[in-house]
């Protein structure tokens, strides 16, 4: 097949590459960073290389409303496997577009979209390239660069942009309480989210005051949505990450590995940011403990994280999240926690019981390579693409 492959920032370019033209497939590639360009510069410039491309279908990670229109105009079909949530493109009203495939990789968001009568949506979990990280089995250069006993990469949700919440500084009283109060029952339960649910009319409005939303005739999110899902549910995360951490350093002492250098915690060495191919299989490989804390608007799904640190045979420490018990077995392909005194709990024993640690980590990691590869994955697409909606 000849896929037409939208390259822009998102992780695992390189693994798809690989996989696909070990598949067979031509890959045809071309750069959609559309911060760089206005929309309708990329939306011409992508429709004229569509029309000499002669491709099967177009592919891109996580889904572009606009990429829709267009292949839908050309007659082409578009694949789409989204990796983040929220992902707010998802509930743009393209989405019911004919010529969308659209994989998710969060069961949760699936099942509500499915559910809504959409039938251009479809699960399928994340993976990984284990050829890549069999390659990396025998690598000794970075040996030691990396090792500690415990670390965590990812955002603390510190910078700016992400600092949502403050918007919110200045309501009244009663909403500021009853948002304090339904973001701290939260970070107490995982499994369930029910801040939307309790975000009632007298609170949005409130809310509308102080951080207007803009919902408009291109998306069906409504005002609780974008709230729950893109401020308060990043606000749960925030505080969960940050107390964690502050929990664990104080404690044990342990490494940070996130885009925000100003960061600073006690007993936390804060490493910057890390490489997703060149530095983050040696931190997943050398830390004896590798923490996933779920960003909350995460429903159910799996985050990329846990599938980087199984695949590359790292000890796997994790909040819970329904669909890791759909494919692993806990305690014996990776170990969570249910509260902060369970996590402080974990951790010391598993620091202490290396040989059940490394059992632990070296299951994961079989099943993973031999399960939940980015071969496997794409089989799977590409038998949905050739079969499905013809």
């Amino acid at each position: 097949m000849n896929i037409f492959y939208l390259e822009w920032d998102s992780y695992c370019n390189e693994d798809v590459f690989q996989v696909l033209d070990e598949l067979g497939h031509n890959v045809i590639k071309i750069s959609y960073k559309e911060k760089k360009l206005r929309k309708e510069q990329a939306m011409e410039r992508l429709q004229k290389a569509l029309l000499q491309s002669n491709c099967d279908f177009v592919f891109s990670f996580n889904y572009f409303p606009e990429v829709s229109e267009c292949c839908k105009d050309l007659g082409l079909k578009y694949v789409a496997w989204v990796y983040d949530s929220p992902h707010i493109q998802v509930y743009s009203y393209t989405v019911i577009n004919p010529c969308n495939y659209i994989f998710l990789f969060d069961y949760g968001m699936y099942d509500e979209l499915k559910r809504a009568g959409i039938e251009t949506v479809y699960y399928l979990p994340l993976a990984v390239n284990e050829k890549r990280m069999k390659a990396l089995d025998e690598c000794v250069k970075n040996i030691g660069r990396y090792a500690s006993d415990i670390s965590f990469v990812g955002s603390l949700y510190s910078e700016k942009k992400h600092r949502i919440y403050d918007k919110f500084q200045g309501v009244d009283s009663f909403t500021k309480g009853y948002l304090d109060g339904i973001i701290q029952a939260q970070k107490r339960v995982h499994g369930y989210n029910f801040i939307q649910e309790l975000l009632i009319p007298e609170i949005v409005a409130e809310m509308q005051k102080a951080y207007p939303t803009d919902p408009n005739a291109t998306t069906v999110l409504s005002p609780e949505a974008i709230y729950a899902e893109y401020v308060l549910n990043r606000q749960v995360t925030a505080l969960e990450r940050r107390e964690v951490l502050e929990l664990l350093g104080e404690r044990f002492g342990m490494m940070l590995y996130t885009n925000d250098r100003g960061v600073s915690i006690s007993g936390v060495v804060n490493r910057g940011p890390v490489d997703y191919y060149e530095g983050m299989p040696y931190v997943f490989r050398q830390s004896k403990i590798n923490l996933n804390i779920t960003l909350r608007s995460i429903k159910t799904g799996i985050p990329l994280r846990v599938w980087d640190i199984l695949g590359n045979e790292g000890f796997l420490l994790t909040n819970y999240q329904p669909e890791m018990f759909e494919y692993f077995v806990p305690d014996e392909d990776f170990v969570y926690y249910t509260d902060y005194e369970d996590m402080v709990r974990k951790v010391e024993y598993y620091l202490e019981h290396e040989e059940k640690r490394r059992r632990i980590a070296r299951s994961g990691c079989v099943k993973v390579r031999e399960e939940h590869t980015f071969q496997k994955r794409f089989e799977t697409i590409l038998e949905v693409v050739s079969t499905y909606r013809d």
